[in-house]
């Protein structure tokens, strides 16, 4: 389903992913947020005390893909199959989709087109109970940690377009700050637990450097 043409005053490209109120993920999520708020990114991103990993994955996987739908939300009205024919991040990158199920080989199609399929793909793995248990006891699934560096290599190419394509967008919306707390969080997170290839990140290394070399 997708809902790339939904109502956009809610600045959300897709429906807020929730986690319920009261379940283990809901208080993992809250002290991700308490941490956050000391300011200290590295610490943030760190695995608790006697925490599962794959749950914490999970947790700021899903508070990840609700961060980059609503900075992606923001600036949907600056994305369009004119401005953006091809899915880029920069003249270097370029990007085609494919899932492996309903588009075995990858097809090249406008930034917002590949974002909705990229969203809509991401979300239907969030939504998934055998992928992303939500209660207590369920044991997650032998390759949730494949799954889950697929997910986070795939946002990260939201990250990599809104930087390189719509960048004077943001700064004119003052989201900025937003994007770049955003970004850091993220690139904290997946260099903790080495999540997604060097090479993966290659459209953005610069600006990676200059966002970690200062927490070092």
């Amino acid at each position: 389903m997708s809902f790339l043409f939904g109502n956009r005053s809610s600045k959300t490209f897709k429906p807020k992913k929730n986690i319920p109120e009261g379940s283990h993920q809901y208080e993992l999520l809250k002290h991700a947020e308490a941490t956050l708020g000391s300011g200290n990114l590295r610490m943030a991103v760190m695995l608790p005390d006697g925490e599962d990993l794959n749950e914490w994955v999970a947790v700021n996987t899903v508070d990840f893909f609700n961060q980059i739908n609503m900075l992606y939300g923001t600036i949907t009205d600056f994305c369009s199959e004119d401005s953006c024919p091809v899915m880029s991040a920069g003249p270097k990158y370029e990007y085609h989709w494919a899932d492996g199920t309903n588009i075995k080989k990858p097809i090249k199609c406008s930034a917002p087109k590949y974002i909705d399929y990229l969203m809509t793909w991401v979300q239907d793995q969030l939504d998934d109970e055998t992928l992303f248990p939500s209660k207590i006891g369920v044991p997650f699934r032998k390759n949730f940690m494949s799954v889950a560096k697929t997910i986070l290599k795939r946002l990260f190419r939201v990250y990599a377009h809104i930087y390189h394509q719509h960048f004077d967008a943001v700064m004119q919306l003052q989201e900025e700050a937003h994007l770049n707390t955003s970004f850091k969080h993220f690139i904290f997170f997946v260099q903790e637990f080495n999540l997604i290839d060097r090479k993966e990140l290659a459209p953005l290394q610069e600006l990676i450097e200059k966002l970690t070399t200062k927490d070092r």
